[in-house]
């Protein structure tokens, strides 16, 4: 089967033909950073993450770009409320944001630009959109892009130019000569810092958002390449902006496939720092392991949206305990197998993958397999198991690791569990089977299930 893709530009299902045969370049709008992640952007950032492996395990030399945004409005108020420089802020929340992230297993990107190591490119193609007449250069100082003057204005939303309103984009300044006009560069205001500002040729200020993603996309994977995501909110105005920048500097089409990725929502509405309703991805992880996390978007397809809350986790937790359990005990090689993609099993889960990155139907094979293995508890079985799950960032542990971890580092330590099981043995052996029933049920009250087998007694988190 060959990949397809769902293409927000055509709105149908698409095979997926790359630019360069075996090569795939993808950017992905990253981080506005001026405070933690919430699990809305570790929803969007997974589901590239899968994206990104999928494509390598299918043989593709993937060029990956996921961007930072370090100056933008909220970031200069956070700083100036902290009483600390940009770039303090900004480093601080970037490193804040790997950690979170390597957390829940999503791998780098191959490049991570930060927009303000871009401006000169920026300003570059400022002037292009101006020579083209695309852009003007407004009273107050701002240069704005000409939106009616773009062609096709719309293509990616479905919003057509007679029924957009300003007040769905911007807000309308005074010196817009149309309120469909979006900034490209914002003039400096007197009372703003000194570390918000960017020489050039239209004076003191920084760019406009917009711009950043066009021109760092540019600078890194060329005027055209083959795939741009993000969240579905960014699909208007920011990506239709991007559309409208980008081609009308170069004059052919900017993007081939675009790919977005469905809300996590909270009560049916969407996640997201204006309504107040977000969690911190380090807040959750103090209830919850980073795999536990990555599971739980894993059982949803990227585009669907889907609710949070402790009980899906807790269900994807129990889930994950499945699959481990099931290769608990398997003698299983350092590194995972090459994957025969001819097998049965393994070609029904490049069957769910090449679906549009069918991430709960390859999970159901993943399952499959798992009951095969828990009836032959063959090393091959578990060696499929393992590598096809690599491919999503799962089941990389050692299954007894995972299955003893404590939850939230609260529990029972090794050491207590052991010298109980010790005890528990010496009250069987002096035939005092009330003691030793009285110690697996304390165990099992604290949360720690006792296996017993002629090789001797073992024990996982409940």
């Amino acid at each position: 089967m060959t990949l397809r893709l769902f293409n927000t530009l055509t709105r149908r299902l698409e095979p997926f033909t790359p630019i360069v045969p075996g090569q795939v370049r993808m950017y992905v709008c990253g981080m506005t950073i001026y405070d933690l992640c919430h699990m809305g952007h570790a929803r969007m950032m997974m589901a590239f993450d899968v994206v990104a492996r999928w494509l390598a395990a299918s043989g593709y030399a993937v060029t990956y770009v996921r961007n930072i945004t370090d100056i933008e409005d909220k970031i200069i108020k956070r700083a100036l409320e902290r009483g600390i420089t940009i770039r303090a802020l900004t480093d601080e929340m970037i490193a804040a944001m790997r950690e979170d992230l390597a957390a829940i297993g999503t791998l780098p990107p191959t490049h991570e630009p930060r927009a303000t190591d871009y401006v000169p490119q920026m300003l570059a193609m400022i002037r292009t959109l101006e020579d083209k007449g695309l852009a003007y250069r407004a009273d107050g100082g701002d240069v704005n892009f000409a939106v009616r003057k773009f062609d096709g204005y719309g293509k990616l939303s479905g919003k057509s130019i007679e029924d957009l309103r300003a007040g769905e984009r911007v807000a309308v300044g005074d010196d817009k000569r149309d309120p469909l006009d979006f900034v490209l560069w914002k003039a400096a205001k007197p009372d703003e810092p000194e570390d918000a500002k960017y020489g050039g040729d239209y004076g003191p200020g920084r760019p406009g958002w917009h711009i950043e993603c066009s021109a760092m996309g540019c600078a890194l994977l060329g005027e055209r390449f083959d795939i741009h995501g993000g969240g579905q909110d960014l699909q208007f105005p920011h990506h239709e902006n991007e559309i409208a920048q980008s081609e009308g500097a170069f004059g052919h089409q900017h993007v081939n496939v675009w790919l977005h990725n469905g809300f996590l929502n909270v009560d049916n509405e969407k996640m997201s720092k204006s309504l107040g309703n977000f969690f911190t991805i380090r807040d959750v992880l103090k209830k919850f392991d980073g795999e536990t996390l990555r599971f739980f978007f894993l059982r949803t397809h990227y585009r669907s949206p889907f609710n949070f809350s402790d009980q899906g986790l807790d269900d994807a937790r129990t889930a994950l305990r499945r699959l481990y359990t099931a290769l608990d005990g398997i003698d299983l090689p350092a590194d995972n197998m090459a994957i025969d993609w001819a097998q049965p099993q393994a070609a029904a889960f490049r069957t769910a993958m090449d679906d549009d990155f069918n991430t709960p139907g390859a999970l159901a094979v993943l399952f499959e397999l798992a009951n095969d293995l828990n009836r032959s508890r063959a090393p091959a079985t578990a060696a499929l198991l393992r590598a096809l799950a690599g491919t999503l960032g799962v089941l990389q542990q050692a299954p007894r690791s995972f299955l003893q971890a404590a939850l939230g580092g609260v529990g029972l330590d090794e050491a207590t569990i052991q010298a109980q099981i010790a005890a528990r043995a010496a009250a069987k052996a002096a035939k005092n089977f009330a003691e030793a029933d009285r110690i697996r049920q304390a165990l099992a009250a604290q949360g720690v299930e006792l296996k017993d087998a002629p090789t001797g007694t073992t024990w996982v988190r409940a």
